[in-house]
């Protein structure tokens, strides 16, 4: 019998922690609690009520997006990081983490400039870059960190 690979995923929706065949990661996987999509094509809103849950219940790349809303950088590089959560759904997982509203996280985190992303495997932080970026260069460093 072939052996079947599971992918976990925190349901951006209900913060409930899923496990999905691998291989269906593209076939449009819902939340086995809600029914929402897994994959909305956005990023999850990162808080202190399910950081934690989304960073264990991730089983492929997750890119964070620290930002701040009175970060003018930030403001625009959002769409950006939006038509990226687009286009690069199921492959990576995106979240945005507000550093104003959550200075805790930002905190332990070292978040020291706004915008920094930050590229997570397994929970732990793989890779930082802080800055702005347009589109292409972003998926150029993406794919310079193997993703």
């Amino acid at each position: 019998m072939p052996v079947i690979t599971t992918t976990n995923l925190t349901c951006i929706a209900c913060n409930t922690a899923n496990r999905i065949p691998s291989e269906r990661l593209g076939d449009k996987p819902k939340c086995g609690r809600c029914k929402q999509l897994l994959f909305q094509g956005k990023a999850i809103e990162l808080n202190n009520a399910n950081v934690d849950s989304v960073l264990a219940n991730t089983g492929i790349p997750l890119l964070v997006d620290c930002w701040a809303p009175w970060c003018g950088p930030c403001r625009s590089f959002a769409p950006v990081f939006e038509a990226a959560a687009q286009q690069l759904e199921p492959r990576l997982r995106f979240a945005k983490l507000n550093t104003e509203a959550e200075q805790e996280i930002g905190g332990l985190w070292g978040i020291q400039s706004i915008p920094t992303l930050i590229l997570f495997r397994d929970g732990a932080e793989a890779a930082r870059m802080s800055g702005a970026l347009p589109l292409n260069q972003l998926k150029q460093w993406l794919m310079q960190q193997g993703v």
